[in-house]
């Protein structure tokens, strides 16, 4: 497979997997964020915001991606060195997402328990 392909798929799958995450953690997010922000269009802009994270981090982590061994090496090399960068994008957009919105809910479970 010629490497310009090869790294186009990666791009797709990381695209994929990436859209996946944000399906899958929508309906958890929007809640939590409803209650931490205290209005809704407040929480669709953090959503929106999330999203938009979860989907590009991962997607430039995808394009550092250069062949592994060459030009030469098998596509499904080529394929899984960028991949591994782009799930290691999407695994730390998403730690990241975790502990800031950890901090919040830490901050209102305080602010909420001294009143």
């Amino acid at each position: 497979m010629h490497a310009a392909y090869t790294f186009l798929l990666g791009l797709a799958i990381t695209s994929g997997v990436g859209l996946a995450v944000v399906w899958y953690l929508k309906s958890h997010l929007k809640a939590i964020l409803i209650d931490l922000c205290g209005t809704e269009r407040r929480a669709d802009f953090w959503m929106a915001f999330s999203n938009v994270i979860l989907i590009l981090v991962p997607l430039v982590f995808a394009m550092q991606f250069h062949t592994a061994a060459g030009d030469n090496a098998p596509a499904v090399f080529q394929l899984t060195y960028q991949l591994k960068w782009s799930f290691a994008g999407l695994v730390i957009s998403v730690l990241a997402l975790g502990v800031i919105l950890r901090r919040f809910i830490l901050r209102d479970a305080a602010g909420t328990a001294s009143r």
